[in-house]
């Protein structure tokens, strides 16, 4: 029999947990519920849950203290739920620690994808995947190769370094705090004029159509998400 998994979702308002839960069973997710905070961090260390799903708007702790909380001593994948307007808030959550977000309001669709690809990133943690296909798009990470239709595609050294990160991350959005800081270092990490000429770049190489992306995705204010893995 194959076990559930178990998805906690942290949120005050029982209306969303009323929505999700059905959907999440219906799709063979195993629910469990947290209103506050203390709750959610009793449930993750009592319960093991394969996924957290939390809203940042909590009575008694901010959402993203929670978030420190949980890295403290778990690495279980951790989706935000965020106003659509509060960017700040959202690299702020993905900086401390958040896998992912989802914008209130949300559609269902949107929310299975993103826990899909946060449990696939996690059982891939312990062993990282060589090579990456997107789309026709192959990157070779210990080759330092990268092919495009079967094509090699030249990349200049930070190029490609931009391309393995983003691809040890696809499907997930990182903020550009993350990437200047996991590609050109911590002194770097306020250069997001130097990372969009990088990532202008990019996409002049890899893309079919740079004018209109399909690989390497803008999160507007945040940061880029590389298309999902196959």
């Amino acid at each position: 029999m194959t076990v559930p998994i178990r998805v906690l979702v942290i949120d005050d308002e029982p209306a969303i947990y009323r929505f999700l839960k059905p959907a999440l069973e219906a799709n063979d997710y195993q629910t469990i519920s947290a209103g506050t905070a203390a709750d959610g961090l009793k449930r993750i260390a009592a319960d093991a849950p394969d996924v957290v799903v939390l809203d940042l708007g909590l009575p008694d702790m901010d959402g993203k203290d929670v978030i420190v909380r949980v890295r403290e001593w778990s690495d279980v994948p951790i989706i935000v739920l965020s106003a659509r307007d509060r960017e700040a808030e959202k690299i702020a959550a993905l900086d401390l620690g958040a896998d992912d977000f989802v914008n209130k309001p949300f559609g269902m669709g949107e929310l299975m994808a993103r826990l899909r690809t946060a449990l696939r990133h996690r059982m891939q943690r312990k062993g990282e995947t060589p090579v990456v296909s997107v789309g026709g798009l192959e990157i070779d990470v210990p080759r330092r190769r990268v092919a495009w239709q079967g094509t090699e595609v030249n990349l200049s050294p930070k190029e490609f370094d931009l391309l393995a990160f983003l691809a040890s991350h696809a499907g997930k959005v990182v903020t550009h705090k993350q990437i200047l800081t996991a590609v050109w270092g911590a002194a770097h990490q306020n250069d997001t004029q130097y990372l969009r000429v990088y990532v202008g770049q990019l996409r002049q190489k890899i893309e079919p159509n740079p004018s209109d992306p399909h690989f390497i995705l803008t999160e507007p204010g945040i940061g880029y998400r590389l298309l999902d893995a196959e």
